[in-house]
């Protein structure tokens, strides 16, 4: 799979190449803080097949945890590009509307975190759920 994207201004730009790794929507409360309520839709890709071909970005990481996620993000704009998990080494978790053609991503194959989720959100039917992430 090949995937083309950027931010919100253009001043970012990716590609990303590989199998992914998962695709699917997180409602942990940090997504829920970068998405503005809602959860994140991710493609997690491969690391090594991704990056940035214009630019790069500011990238973020929370003192007061332990294993704090890294998130990289438009400083102009601040558009959430990519976030790097210790739980996942080797991958680079994408936002998926920040791809040129979203549609690429198809549909969620799992929802995480739905320990956080707020009587807002809908899980897609017939999609595996998880309180966490698989495995934990």
């Amino acid at each position: 799979m090949e995937l083309e994207g950027g931010c919100y201004c253009g001043e970012i730009r990716f590609t990303a190449a590989g199998d992914p790794v998962f695709k699917g929507e997180c409602l942990c409360r940090e997504c829920q803080y970068i998405s503005g309520g809602n959860s994140n839709i991710i493609i997690a890709m491969p690391e090594a097949g991704f990056s940035y071909t214009k630019s790069a970005p500011k990238a973020f990481q929370r003192s007061d945890l332990d294993n704090p996620v890294t998130r990289e993000f438009c400083a102009d704009c601040g558009t959430h590009i990519v976030s790097k998990s210790p739980a996942l080494p080797g991958v680079s978790i994408i936002k998926v509307g920040t791809l040129d053609d979203p549609s690429a991503f198809g549909k969620s194959e799992m929802v995480i975190y739905t320990v956080d989720k707020q009587d807002f959100h809908q899980l897609p039917p017939g999609v595996p759920a998880f309180e966490r992430s698989p495995g934990q």
